[in-house]
C-alpha cells in the first residue's frame, strides 16, 4: 500500500464546509482518506497543498511542481469545476492542462486518482447550463485516466449525493457527512472498499413551499450575493488562504478514518 499521499485541488480538497480539525481547519475527504489508509500502515506521511477558489491552471502551475518535489507515491487531483463556472472555459484548454499535470505525477512515479464530478443538474436547475461542460470535462477526464494508468472516483449520475444531508448550506460544498461519503468513493477507486457509498441514503421528507421559500432567500442573501461580490471585485475566496498540509506530517487521528463496508 502506499506510504505518502498528497492531495491537489480547491475547497473540494481543503475540506471546506466539513467540521474542523483540531489545527483549527477543515478536515475534508482527504484527511478522511489519508487517516484510512495509515491505519495498516506504519510511518504514513500525509500533505494537502489544495486551497479554495484555486482554478485548473493555478493548480497545476503551484501545487503540482510542489508535490512532485515531495515524491509521494499516491496524489489526488480534483480541479477544474471553478473553471467551468467562468464563461471563457474551453474544455480542450482544460483538458490539455489536466493531461499536463496527471502525465509529469505519473512520470514522477506516483499512483494519481482523479475525479468525475457529479451532475448538477441532479439538485438544481439554475445549475442545468454546466451540465454539458462537466460531462465534456469528465469525458475528458476518464481518457486521461485511461491512457495514463490513473484512478478515477466518478461521481456523474450518482444519485447517493442528491440528499441534503451531504450538502453544506451553501449548496456548493459538501457537508461533514458529504465529505465522509465522498472519501468512502476514493477508498473504494483506490481497491479498498466496495461500492455499497452509492446506495442513496433514505428518503427525507419533503420541505413545504414556506420552507423553501424561506431556504432560498437565506442561500441567496448568505451565499450567493457575497460569491457575485467577489466575482465582480475580482477576488477569490482563497485570497490569503495557505494550504493547511504543505509538508509532511503524520496522517490525522484515526477518528476521522471511514469504515471499509
Amino acid at each position: 500500500m502506499w506510504r505518502r499521499f498528497v492531495a491537489l485541488g480547491d475547497s473540494f480538497t481543503e475540506g471546506v464546509a466539513d467540521e474542523i480539525g483540531p489545527d483549527g481547519r477543515y478536515v475534508g475527504w482527504a484527511d478522511r482518506v489519508a487517516a484510512s489508509l495509515a491505519r495498516d500502515t506504519a510511518g504514513f506521511e500525509y500533505a494537502n497543498l489544495a486551497v479554495r477558489g484555486r482554478l485548473l491552471p493555478q493548480v497545476v502551475s503551484e501545487q503540482v511542481p510542489l508535490a512532485i518535489d515531495l515524491a509521494p507515491d499516491l496524489v489526488s487531483l480534483a480541479a477544474g469545476v471553478n473553471d467551468v463556472l467562468r464563461r471563457s472555459w474551453d474544455v480542450h484548454t482544460s483538458a490539455t492542462l489536466l493531461e499536463g499535470a496527471v502525465r509529469d505525477l505519473r512520470g514522477s512515479g506516483a499512483d494519481v486518482l482523479v475525479f468525475a464530478f457529479g451532475d448538477p443538474t441532479r439538485r438544481s436547475r439554475v445549475m442545468g447550463s454546466v451540465s454539458e461542460r462537466i460531462a465534456r470535462y469528465n469525458a475528458a477526464t476518464r481518457a486521461i485516466a485511461e491512457n495514463y494508468g490513473a484512478m478515477v472516483v466518478d461521481f456523474w449520475g450518482c444519485a447517493a449525493f442528491d440528499d441534503d444531508l451531504y450538502w453544506d448550506a451553501d449548496r456548493l460544498h459538501l457537508s461533514p457527512a458529504g465529505h465522509t461519503l465522498a472519501a468512502r468513493a476514493a477508498m473504494q477507486a483506490l481497491g479498498v472498499g466496495s461500492d455499497a457509498w452509492r446506495t442513496p441514503a433514505p428518503p427525507q421528507p419533503a420541505p413545504s413551499m414556506l420552507e423553501s421559500v424561506r431556504g432560498h432567500a437565506q442561500w441567496a442573501s448568505g451565499h450567493f450575493a457575497p460569491w457575485m461580490a467577489r466575482r465582480l471585485r475580482g477576488r477569490s475566496s482563497g485570497d490569503g488562504i495557505t494550504p493547511k498540509r504543505p509538508r509532511w506530517g503524520p496522517a490525522p487521528a484515526d477518528a476521522y478514518a471511514v469504515p471499509v463496508l
